[in-house]
């Protein structure tokens, strides 16, 4: 059945606009009629999503995370109870606030009605259920524990979510203090600066270097400000250039990792998520080998990638886990021994939620420790440019003040 998308006016006179499934046009128009409200434009989701595409992939982000750990709780929770799939689907498209996320429920929902398993619906919408979302469903749909593997999914976006918002507050506030820095400077060096310097024409040729210095760079941020944000937008294209290619990325990702504690705890939030990934997967049926290549394209560090698909060519060729994992340097010593010990004992599902929950305890002390460095370093940089431009200010100001009292 197909789904379409309506702008009208009830009978109030506000305008609407939604969704609706109808079997042709006219019966949507009629089915909407029933309901008190006059269709004014409608037309099915495929023509309106091609209509909008411009506007839609340079403004529409991502799936809202949060929500799909909502939903798929809730999903869960329905088909614990015995509710089948379309159902399910219908419950969750009725209660939904989210125009897009219904958008793409009842798009599922009508290939599911039309013979398609969940799964295969599910990755017509990679912007919400990614390789990782959609090989659990599989799984899930195989082993008839789709309910289960569905919780489990709910629980690892949960906590992803949480993850990301942790280490996303504890950098704001530095990053507030930058922003709020590089404003200060520019207004001092643009508008007070110039108003100041009228004075020291009095001087003449004896300005003191400093004052001089600060003239010059006041001048240039008079005349060529524009200069600045360009930089900016040229340094982001040229890591978005270096990141395109996979060597790029190997080697950005790289350099990340040797930066003094922001590389500590990027590779910790990595094997963190490559640790949960691996557990998720593992306890829900998905095979080793199909686990690995899953988490090689969630764990979003190429290097660590590169060394997942090094262990998973290593299983093929008859290796264990552990064994290429503590070879490759990128993995902690402890981790290739927990993993090891899991191996032996029949409990790496086990041994790798424990290393889950040791890193994400890392990751907050790796956060803190990141924030209690960035804080005093912006604060003294901050410090020196103030001194700099009061000492360039003050220097000849006294200087002016002795030639009068010599006059």
């Amino acid at each position: 059945m197909p789904i379409f998308d309506y702008k009208a006016i009830d009978t109030s006179g506000k305008s609407r606009s939604g969704i609706v499934d109808a079997d042709s046009p006219r019966e949507a128009r009629n089915k909407l009629r029933a309901d008190g409200i006059h269709v004014v434009e409608i037309a099915t989701i495929e023509e309106s999503r091609k209509k909008s595409a411009p506007r839609r992939r340079l403004f529409t982000p991502r799936g809202d995370m949060r929500q799909l750990a909502v939903i798929t709780r809730q999903f869960a929770t329905l088909l614990g109870a015995g509710i089948s799939a379309v159902d399910g689907l219908k419950a969750l498209i009725d209660q939904t606030e989210s125009r897009d996320l219904e958008r793409v429920l009842r798009d599922v929902r009508e290939r599911v009605t039309q013979g398609d398993t969940l799964a295969d619906a599910m990755t017509n919408h990679p912007q919400w259920f990614n390789n990782l979302y959609v090989n659990m469903v599989r799984a899930g749909e195989a082993s008839g524990q789709l309910d289960a593997i569905l919780a489990r999914l709910a629980i690892y976006i949960t906590r992803q979510n949480r993850l990301r918002a942790k280490i996303t507050s504890a950098l704001t506030y530095p990053m507030v203090m930058c922003v709020v820095g590089v404003l200060v400077v520019v207004v001092l060096m643009t508008f007070v600066v110039p108003n100041l310097t009228s004075l020291f024409k009095k001087v003449g040729e004896s300005l003191p270097a400093i004052t001089v210095w600060l003239i010059a760079i006041s001048k240039f941020f008079q005349n060529f400000w524009w200069t600045i944000p360009l930089a900016g937008i040229a340094g982001m294209m040229m890591i978005k250039s270096l990141k395109s290619t996979q060597a790029g990325r190997v080697r950005w990702d790289r350099f990340v990792m040797r930066v003094p504690v922001l590389g500590e705890l990027v590779r910790k939030t990595a094997i963190s998520r490559f640790a949960t990934t691996m557990a998720t997967l593992l306890n829900s049926g998905v095979s080793v080998l199909e686990s690995l290549r899953i988490v090689q394209t969630v764990v979003q560090n190429e290097v660590l990638a590169r060394t997942i698909d090094d262990v998973h060519k290593s299983i093929l060729e008859g290796s264990d886990i552990s064994t290429p994992l503590q070879a490759s340097g990128v993995f902690p010593p402890m981790v290739g021994y927990m993993i090891a010990t899991g191996e032996q004992s029949g409990q790496l599902e086990q041994l790798l939620a424990n290393i889950s929950e040791a890193y994400d305890e890392e990751i907050d002390i790796s956060t803190q420790r990141l924030t209690s460095v960035l804080e005093p370093v912006i604060i003294v940089v901050l410090a020196l440019i103030v001194l700099f431009v009061v000492a360039a200010i003050i220097l000849p100001l006294m200087q002016m003040g002795s030639m009068v009292r010599r006059g």
